[in-house]
């Protein structure tokens, strides 16, 4: 089964808890703190494995949740940081953040890897409170949360040429006979259901891979047919050969063809059509061919080469050229790198450190810092309450409060806690 597409969350590990301990012992006076720190949560990587070929490994993973690292320990024992959890994908693999709209990752050479979600930092234990001015201090934090991120994974296939054109133009017929590739091939529409990948040489030897792309048909960029499932795979190859049925052995018009499947790749992504691309004018040897290609070069103004796939006439030649052209043109990547960088930088943007609304007479504080000094705090002990509330003070928030008219004894809720607002 061919799987190009899946939705996915991922959840990195969280941080372990650090650790309140303090160091009793008969000849040791003064024996202070002595809690060690949490470990660091697992991080999710994705890694290319080229043994794979499809994404049915993740189809029935909902989510995909890493181990949180192990808790600090009494003795300055710090907890163990979680291993990475790996997730294999096939080569071409594309990472789009669904709540950003952003690319995460283009997985597109050997070996390569990259994180996905970041483990949470671990919790610091007591000792790492320790100053001269508290030389016990009787708290320590809790482990940071991992990233949570919604997920588009998806498959773009890498070859160098994408056979594209019309249901039962012989795209198939073509791919098998330049090179080992072997699809299923009947007289009916839509005998192509997966992409078919082939290794094709020219004369002197050069190769490079074939794509053979599942009928397009009209509406197939919005949906229609399977054209949609597959024009992704179209957006990595380096040169379009458009086949078309230059016979018009369906009734249909060869022009009409090659405009309709033109006018499917511009809705799609007009980027495709500035790709290098050649006409590949199929079934020759049928009645009529002749005719209708000499009035198909009078409107149309590109490369065409004539071929019949069902006597293999013509194919090597076509080959051959599509090798010159491929020598003539750079590699380049799907994405550049601002495109994927800027994923870095949505994080790391700054952002004011905390909101402050009314919602049912109680005062809403959000804020990403506030809200991760929140989950790091432990209040089963008093001096780690009174830090807490400390911070807040540092941070304005007390002085805010005040500005927006708060009362004494009004509630304020940070996510789902709490407090009596007192001035």
């Amino acid at each position: 089964m061919f799987v190009d597409e899946v939705l996915l969350r991922v959840e990195a590990g969280n941080g372990g808890d650090g650790c309140t301990a303090f160091r009793r012992e008969k000849y040791v006076p003064m024996g202070g703190p002595y809690g060690g720190n949490g470990g660091h949560g697992s991080d999710i990587i994705f890694k290319v494995d080229e043994g794979l070929h499809t994404l049915l490994d993740l189809r029935y993973q909902k989510t995909i949740k890493a181990p949180k690292g192990e808790n600090g320990r009494g003795k300055n024992q710090h907890g163990k940081g979680a291993e990475a959890t790996i997730i294999k994908v096939p080569l071409g693999t594309v990472v789009t953040d669904m709540d950003t709209g952003l690319i995460i990752a283009d997985l597109s050479h050997k070996d390569e890897e990259a994180v996905i979600a970041k483990g949470g930092r671990g919790g610091r234990g007591n000792t790492a409170f320790k100053t001269q001015t508290n030389t016990a201090p009787d708290y320590s934090e809790n482990g940071e949360e991992g990233e949570k991120k919604n997920l588009k994974v998806e498959v773009k296939m890498l070859a160098d040429v994408g056979l594209v054109g019309l249901p039962s133009v012989g795209k198939s017929t073509i791919i098998s006979c330049i090179s080992a590739s072997r699809p299923k091939i009947a007289a009916y529409h839509f005998t192509t259901l997966n992409p078919n990948l082939g290794v094709t040489k020219s004369s002197d030897g050069r190769s490079f891979v074939v794509a053979d792309l599942p009928g397009l048909i009209e509406g197939a960029s919005e949906g229609e047919g399977l054209g949609d499932k597959f024009l992704r795979h179209i957006e990595r190859t380096r040169v379009i050969a458009h086949v078309v049925d230059m016979a018009g052995s369906e009734g249909r018009d060869p022009y009409d063809d090659y405009c309709l499947i033109n006018k499917e790749l511009e809705k799609y992504n007009k980027k495709l059509l500035e790709k290098p691309m050649i006409i590949i004018a199929n079934k020759m040897d049928l009645e009529s061919a002749k005719e209708n290609l000499e009035q198909f070069k009078t409107k149309v103004d590109c490369e065409i080469w004539e071929v019949s796939a069902a006597t293999n006439k013509g194919l090597q030649q076509v080959v051959n050229r599509l090798a010159d052209i491929l020598d003539s043109i750079p590699t380049t990547p799907l994405y550049k790198d601002e495109e994927i960088e800027s994923h870095i930088l949505y994080k790391f943007k700054k952002e004011q450190p905390f909101t402050i609304t009314k919602e049912d007479d109680i005062w809403v504080i959000k804020g990403e810092e506030v809200e991760k000094l929140l989950k790091r705090t432990k209040f089963s002990s008093e001096e780690a309450a009174y830090r807490f509330a400390k911070k807040l003070k540092r941070m304005g928030i007390e002085d805010k409060l005040r500005e927006l008219g708060a009362k004494e004894g009004e509630q304020v809720r940070i996510l789902d806690f709490y407090f009596d607002y007192k001035d």
